[in-house]
């Protein structure tokens, strides 16, 4: 098969996968709770190798005490990290938690950075944690999310053969219309958890199993999933 035509067929099946992730999942929206982008940047970073729930249970404490780049740029650094311990990594999450917003302080007046190539210069801050906050902090679509649920999904689902997040998100940006490139995120995430966990992926309840190629014997399309989807 040639380059091209193996393409096509992987794009064919992204949009096909997007369709039906957006009627399981009509209101899928970021999880972590926040109010303003630096909020939204602390709580991004707290939700490496952690879940949002877990977040959300740690930031209504953390931003009471400390709501804004100034009070954690000049915060107690052991404060901090009893603050957050629960999330994991507390330290290293500390440190960069606190050298971000000194460095959103002295370099970018007070506020978090719009644009990608600044973002990244903030410690603990590469393109998953970009690309939330300018999705969800500015409504800036630059990329798509690439965690550990998108990853393994994506590789599942056979729109990629990289290893590395960042070309896994070049290969699903050929794939996806921009619009729908922070929502396909979400919307995966979603079902990652759900169904297609990393352990033991429920094939058999999964609305996307015949477009799967990793199931071994990709299912027929039932007629109540063809009804939830609109089909003839």
């Amino acid at each position: 098969m040639s380059i091209t035509r193996k393409w096509a067929k992987q794009q064919q099946r992204a949009l096909e996968v997007l369709v039906r992730l957006k009627r399981l999942y009509p209101d899928a929206t970021c999880s972590l709770t926040y109010e303003t982008p630096v909020q939204l940047l602390v709580a991004t970073i707290l939700s490496a190798q952690c879940t949002d729930e877990r977040v959300n249970q740690v930031t209504p404490t953390l931003f009471a005490q400390f709501p804004d780049a100034v009070a954690l740029a000049s915060c107690d650094r052991e404060v901090l990290e009893n603050l957050i311990r629960s999330t994991g990594f507390y330290r290293n999450k500390a440190k960069n938690i606190q050298g971000a917003c000194q460095k959103i302080m002295t370099d970018f007046g007070g506020e978090v950075p719009q644009q990608m190539e600044l973002l990244l210069t903030l410690p603990g801050v590469a393109r998953k944690t970009a690309n939330v906050v300018l999705a969800h902090g500015f409504g800036k679509i630059q990329g798509v999310t690439v965690d550990t649920h998108v990853k393994r999904l994506s590789q599942r689902l056979g729109l990629t053969e990289q290893n590395d997040p960042v070309k896994i998100e070049q290969d699903l940006m050929r794939l996806l219309p921009h619009p729908d490139w922070e929502n396909w995120s979400i919307r995966l995430i979603y079902h990652g958890r759900a169904i297609c966990k990393a352990r033991k992926p429920d094939c058999g309840a999964c609305d996307l199993a015949d477009l799967c190629p990793t199931v071994e014997q990709p299912p027929r399309v039932s007629d109540a999933l063809k009804a939830r989807l609109g089909r003839e």
